[in-house]
């Protein structure tokens, strides 16, 4: 269940901010693909970290 932060907002780590260069880079260098990939894969299958990385790795 997700909690909120003192921010106020609650945060969700399934999924992939593709505007958010940090976690573009985060999948980038955990699946050793390029940024271009990972913001196509994102435009292709939404923004599910589950599903992108499934893509991604099946690809390399």
């Amino acid at each position: 269940m997700n909690k909120k932060t003192t921010r106020g907002r609650s945060q969700d780590r399934s999924k992939v901010a593709g505007g958010q260069d940090y976690e573009v880079n985060y999948e980038k260098n955990k699946l050793n693909v390029s940024a271009d990939a990972v913001k196509k894969e994102i435009k292709r299958e939404g923004n599910s970290r589950k599903k992108i990385e499934k893509t991604l790795k099946s690809n390399n």
